[in-house]
């Protein structure tokens, strides 16, 4: 039987990374509708089960994280989606959380909720095949913000959360997420660098009070980048040195592997980036991915929701996963992007 160490470090196999498929039904819905697809049980089915018989999952994906539907859907044959993925060598895992909400007195941050009755939850979602979960919390820079209440308030609440996974014999992914997008994200890289330590600081904290075991749980945060409306831009050596600055002050070595999210980055952003950490540095963790857009988008533009365009759309998947893969052990380069 496997312990919460050996599937930590299965989910970070080297060359290989996650795959987020856990949008939730407003997402998904907002992603359909840019393609013109109805948003329906059946849709979002056929959509994953395409991504998930792709032969990508067997060489870059390590794990899917799946939104709770996923778990109870079967796919066109009658094999759940769940067991599809297993036969490929990738761990289910499943989104836990219930949201970010607004932090009351705090205009502007939020805090995520779903702790209440996660513990029955959690024994349900390992009955049905999950073996690592996922909990995500925003924080937003900003005037005035972020707050102590709101950073510590986000931290609590992974501890908590990640401290229930483990009890359950599940992997906690720890995702403290500094977002780079908003209406007035215009801070600069070094504001990110400075907040992203801050939180980081903070979550570690807390999870030691917890007594969760760092050995068996996943980090997935940020990189350090600008905001979204900075006018002064950053190099891909620049966001490299400054993330892999931030993490080596913060990230102790025990946690086995460090999954990034990819935020508002595009396709090749997210994979260049990733790329450059691994290709310059030493580091005492794994750096992969665990991405949902960066992965999906070209495969969702191509499929359109036509079943003629399946094969095209699993070739554009299966490129943007190997790129990744590729990516996670410092060998991408723009060449390979034809």
């Amino acid at each position: 039987m496997s312990t919460i160490h050996d599937i930590a470090s299965a989910m970070v196999k080297q060359g290989q990374g996650l795959l987020a498929a856990d949008e939730s039904t407003g997402t998904i819905k907002k992603r359909f509708d840019s393609i013109h697809v109805d948003c329906t049980a059946a849709s979002r089915c056929e959509y994953r089960e395409m991504l998930f018989r792709s032969d990508a999952m067997k060489e870059a994906v390590s794990g899917v994280i799946l939104f709770e539907e996923t778990l109870n859907q079967t796919g066109s044959d009658g094999t759940r989606l769940v067991d599809l993925i297993t036969a490929t060598g990738a761990i289910p895992g499943v989104k836990v959380d219930k949201g970010a909400k607004p932090l009351a007195g705090h205009p502007g941050e939020t805090v995520t909720e779903g702790l209440d009755g996660l513990r029955e939850r959690l024994a349900e979602y390992h009955d049905k095949g999950a073996r690592f979960a996922k909990w995500r919390s925003v924080i937003s820079i900003g005037d005035g913000r972020p707050s102590w209440n709101a950073v510590k308030a986000n931290a609590h609440g992974l501890a908590r959360y990640a401290a229930l996974c483990q009890e359950a014999g599940i992997v906690p992914i720890v995702e403290p997420e500094v977002a780079m997008d908003g209406p007035d994200a215009k801070h600069d890289i070094d504001q990110c660098a400075e907040v992203s330590r801050w939180v980081l600081s903070a979550v570690f904290n807390e999870l030691y009070d917890a007594k969760v075991d760092l050995e068996g749980m996943i980090l997935k945060p940020n990189m350090v980048v600008p905001g979204q409306h900075c006018a002064k831009r950053a190099s891909i050596e620049e966001v490299a040195e400054k993330t892999i600055a931030c993490f080596k002050a913060e990230v102790p070595a025990a946690v086995p592997g460090i999954a990034f999210l990819s935020g508002g980055q595009t396709d090749l952003e997210a994979t260049a980036h990733l790329n450059a950490m691994n290709a310059a540095y030493d580091l005492p963790w794994v750096l992969t991915f665990s991405y949902g857009r960066a992965l999906q988008a070209s495969a969702l533009k191509t499929w359109c929701g036509k079943s003629e365009n399946t094969a095209a759309a699993q070739k554009a998947f299966d490129h943007r996963a190997r790129m990744n893969g590729l990516a996670a052990c410092g060998k991408w380069s723009d060449s390979l992007e034809v």
